[in-house]
């Protein structure tokens, strides 16, 4: 298929660009390479795709709505998989104007470049953080989720309303994918699992919230391309069955769904840290902190859903997804 992907240069773009090039789709990339952290991480991602003939990208910003339109014109992709977009709880309290800028006016140019151009299926990054401050475990789809603790929460359950929007309006087949605490090689540095490792091969102490009582569904990268992929090539239906007197948040009688995509096992940070350890060699010096604001203290995802309609099944144990994290890191920055 000739897809759209936005923001190959992330982390889950670049392996979900990686996979859809390997089994022969031709990728159409856009992603403005953004400083939000090392560039050059990125830049090395991009590299790894763009040998593939397939491969193509426009080094543009979703925000901008000449350029979104102008892109969706000239490729005319049969489908779009959105996962470009500013990330990361704690940034979205000291800057949340790029989080306006990036998740919802970005957002909303793809959409509308879905609906002027006939895409056949939208596929959206969410997140495990539209939950908030929801305390029954394990999250479900078909939970109320409005109540979010952070701006980067809301613009992600922001994006889902403007999605299903255009479901209705337009008939536009859409996919929202709420991802749980996504971890594995090429990671993203802000994330636990990279700061943790950097930290102990440097020597320098680790900042461990919330007293190391935190709990996540730490979901490997491999598990969330297999999610992504499968929904993809599946074009949502509306539920003839939902109804507006008992309306069924997970649905809707528009062709839209919403998945949760996680390892359906929750860890706790404190066992996360140890696996660290024992798969660096090192010990890490811990600096206990308080919860964080927006942070929530736990995370445990429903996949029923997806695991009936696409048979998704996530077979990584956290233990072999660190083990891959550090032999990756040790190699890519050349660790002893």
């Amino acid at each position: 298929m000739k897809i759209l992907l936005t923001g190959s240069a992330g982390f889950i773009g670049f392996h979900v660009s990686r996979y859809l090039l390997e089994r022969g789709d031709e990728v159409h990339s856009i992603d403005n390479v953004n400083d939000y952290y090392d560039v050059q991480l990125k830049e090395d991602r991009l590299a790894q795709l763009t040998p593939y003939e397939r491969f193509h990208i426009d080094r543009e910003d979703i925000a901008d709505r000449e350029t979104m339109a102008a892109l969706f014109s000239r490729i005319q992709p049969e489908r779009v998989v959105h996962l470009a977009a500013q990330a990361g709880v704690r940034y979205s309290i000291e800057n949340p104007y790029a989080y306006i800028d990036a998740n919802i006016q970005g957002t909303l140019n793809v959409l509308e470049g879905c609906r002027h151009n006939r895409v056949e299926h939208l596929v959206f990054a969410s997140s495990s953080s539209v939950y908030g401050a929801n305390t029954a475990m394990p999250f479900s789809i078909h939970q109320n989720v409005d109540h979010p603790l952070s701006l980067y929460a809301a613009s992600k359950k922001a994006n889902e309303l403007m999605a299903h929007t255009y479901s209705n309006l337009y008939g536009l087949p859409a996919t929202g994918l709420r991802f749980f605490t996504v971890y594995g090689p090429w990671g993203r540095p802000d994330m636990s699992l990279f700061l943790f490792t950097r930290n102990i091969f440097a020597g320098k102490p680790i900042d461990v919230f919330n007293n190391g009582q935190h709990q996540r569904d730490f979901t490997y990268i491999d598990d969330i391309v297999e999610g992504v992929v499968r929904t993809l090539d599946k074009i949502p239906q509306g539920n003839p069955d939902w109804r507006g007197e008992a309306p069924d948040p997970g649905t809707s009688f528009a062709p839209f769904r919403l998945y949760n995509i996680g390892n359906h096992s929750p860890v706790e940070l404190m066992t996360f840290i140890e696996l660290i350890e024992h798969y660096t060699g090192r010990k890490a010096e811990k600096n206990f902190l308080p919860l964080q604001p927006g942070d929530v203290p736990a995370t445990y995802a429903d996949v029923e859903d997806l695991a009936r309609d696409v048979d998704y099944s996530p077979g990584t144990p956290v233990e072999t997804g660190i083990e891959r994290f550090v032999q990756w890191y040790k190699d890519y920055y050349k660790v002893s």
